[in-house]
């Protein structure tokens, strides 16, 4: 499967004033790769200039295509890329079903991504009906209508209870394997991250800090392989194998 490979700068504001985005990957094929750090890092920004939502110089490379060199960009409607964006942009005037079918013609699959989600009894409902959390389900089903080659989420669960959160993790990655794509994650959710992620990169201040299978801070910092985690009413509790042996920890916020 088609991998993609980045390196880009831009100038942009921060949480602590100006700074610049520097950031080179290179993301298998297939992955599903985490994107964690504080607010203001550039986890959004760099989902916006990878989708070319925003401008970057550089160079951008999806399987045999390029999506950005220099500073000369290929529009985002030539990128086969879905987003789901933490504002929803959905289409006001149009049904749960005509947002999703407004993407691709594809009852089918429209079907089976309104069981996914559980907004059967909502297809004929408008935007403006519904909550955010439904909002934010109908959003998640729409990008994954374009059956994209690359699919960037921002914070794409956050407005949903806990138990539908549980729910579409496991749907989520179960249509990443399916469709074979390539995947982006933003989220602060520890428990999101744990479960769905392949590889986590920390973005801090425009910068990458850490990059690996599974890393989660403490008082310390402890990277290796996850075994199991438990959540409990005092937090979140993971069970490491670190190259020191095996470590439990409690699980900060990402």
């Amino acid at each position: 499967m088609s991998g993609l490979s980045l390196a880009v700068s831009r100038p942009m504001q921060g949480a602590f004033g100006a700074m610049s985005l520097e950031v080179s990957l290179e993301i298998p094929g297939s992955t599903l790769l985490a994107l964690t750090g504080p607010s203001g890092s550039g986890k959004t920004t760099l989902l916006r200039i990878i989708a070319g939502l925003e401008e970057a110089t550089g160079s951008i490379r999806f399987g045999e295509e390029s999506w950005l060199e220099g500073s000369r960009a290929l529009p985002p409607q030539r990128r086969q890329v879905g987003f789901v964006f933490q504002e929803y942009a959905l289409f006001e005037n149009m049904t749960v079903e005509g947002n999703l079918l407004y993407v691709r013609n594809d009852r089918e699959l429209m079907e089976r991504l309104l069981a996914m989600t559980r907004l059967g009894a909502f297809r004929d409902r408008y935007p403006a009906t519904l909550s955010g959390g439904q909002k934010q389900r109908v959003a998640l089903a729409r990008a994954m209508m374009h059956r994209p080659k690359l699919l960037l989420m921002d914070e794409p669960l956050s407005a949903l209870d806990p138990s539908m959160r549980a729910f579409l993790r496991e749907k989520i990655v179960e249509v990443h394997r399916e469709f074979g794509m390539t995947t982006i994650l933003v989220s602060h959710d520890v428990q999101e991250v744990a479960q769905m992620a392949d590889r986590v990169i920390r973005l801090e201040q425009g910068k990458i800090v850490s990059d690996g299978e599974a890393e989660f801070w403490d008082d310390r910092k402890i990277s290796g392989e996850l075994l199991t985690f438990r959540e409990e009413e005092e937090g979140i509790f993971l069970k490491l194998r670190t190259p020191e042996g095996i470590a439990e920890i409690e699980a900060k916020q990402l």
